[in-house]
């Protein structure tokens, strides 16, 4: 066998052993890397070959107790926006104006939704949206300034309306955790956590009076905040976010808030009566700085209502005598247990008492102190 025929016969030999290592090469590319696509399984592993993770994996439980929260509560809140009227100069057209924003709470499946009087104030309009994002035009029910609490109603199915449940706050710690829900800022469905920082607080309401018994946290609360409901760990209200301590008008890890326990017994009678049903005493007072100037403490009796409560316990007003010399009428200085400094005092001390109960009346009379009795009226 020639050379040339050996040489002829190893090409070809070369030739299709290099075409089959081609195929086989090709073939090895075209199969999927199990360690890149397909991340092995290791034993016990909760991760699917998809690569899906169940959304609980790696939480905490405090975690998923915050989330858990946040979903139960989130559909009891809502977003309240106020517009007033205004009138075009020379055509006299009606245009609705922007006012502001706040948040408020669902309290029951009637429609009655729960805000800060503050956010309603002097507007002409208001609309609630719901979590659902349907939008719903409200009329005012009812409305404590003292308390800066109010009470709107909306026409939406009762289907639609999820009422927040009701704790209470005479058993509050300083320290435990609070939750606050709102649209600060106008983002709505808002979540702030922080804890309780302080406990019997006292602001100033819209209409002058002391709010007494507010709470204290830090969990942040900016405006649009105001009327959002404030959370304990299991999910019930235990406060009613009312404003917060700050001089840039932002958080600053101050906010307050009305505790349950007013909301419980202020609520109900806005919503039957359209406002705080006091008793009344059946008397006018005079300004704390006209008492303060007489170098006084306590509540100065201007003026006493004829046939009333005052008039029938033989309290004396302020009148001013022949001679043009004023004389000073009783100074109230107790109501029962409770020391009156001031006007406030008093209403605050009568959040206490129902039309009919007698009080006992620690009085002031040319000087002197002395007790009378006092049998209280419904208030007109």
């Amino acid at each position: 066998m020639s050379s040339s025929f050996l040489r002829i016969l190893l090409s070809l030999l070369l030739l299709v052993a290099g075409f089959f290592g081609g195929i086989a090469w090709k073939n090895r590319h075209n199969q999927p890397i199990a360690s890149l696509d397909q991340p092995a399984e290791s034993p016990g592993s909760n991760e699917t070959r998809s690569g899906a993770v169940p959304p609980d994996q790696g939480l905490s439980d405090s975690e998923l107790a915050t989330i858990r929260l946040f979903e139960n509560a989130a559909p009891s809140v809502c977003y309240i926006t106020t517009t007033n009227v205004g009138y075009d100069f020379f055509t006299r057209n009606a245009t609705e104006i922007p006012a502001g924003t706040g948040s408020g709470f669902v309290w029951d499946r009637n429609g009655h939704i729960i805000t800060n009087y503050h956010v309603i104030q002097n507007a002409d309009k208001a609309t609630v949206t719901l979590a659902d994002r349907s939008t719903w035009p409200a009329r005012l029910v009812g409305k404590a300034p003292e308390k800066d609490l109010a009470v709107l109603k909306i026409d939406a199915p009762a289907s639609t309306l999820r009422p927040i449940p009701v704790g209470a706050s005479d058993n509050l710690r300083v320290g435990q955790s609070v939750y606050a829900i709102g649209n600060p800022f106008g983002l709505d469905q808002t979540l702030t956590t922080g804890i309780v920082s302080a406990l019997g607080r006292e602001i100033q309401s819209v209409a002058g009076v002391p709010i007494r018994d507010v709470i204290q946290s830090d969990a942040a609360i900016n405006p649009g905040n105001s009327g959002g409901p404030l959370l304990n760990s299991s999910g019930r209200l235990i406060g009613v976010n009312t404003a917060i301590y700050s001089p840039s008008g932002a958080s600053a890890g101050i906010g307050f808030s009305i505790p349950a326990d007013v909301v419980n017994w202020v609520i109900p009678e806005l919503i039957r009566f359209g406002r705080i049903m006091r008793p009344s005493m059946g008397m006018e007072f005079a300004r704390q700085s006209f008492v303060q100037r007489l170098g006084l403490e306590g509540a100065l009796v201007l003026d006493v209502m004829q046939g009333e409560a005052a008039d029938r316990a033989g309290i004396r007003p302020t009148v001013r005598d022949r001679t043009g010399s004023i004389r000073l009428g009783d100074l109230i200085v107790a109501i029962n247990k409770d020391k009156i400094s001031s006007y406030s005092d008093i209403v605050l001390a009568l959040e206490k008492y129902k039309p009919g109960e007698v009080v006992q009346l620690g009085i002031v009379r040319d000087g002197k102190q002395m007790t009378t009795d006092l049998k209280l009226d419904a208030a007109k």
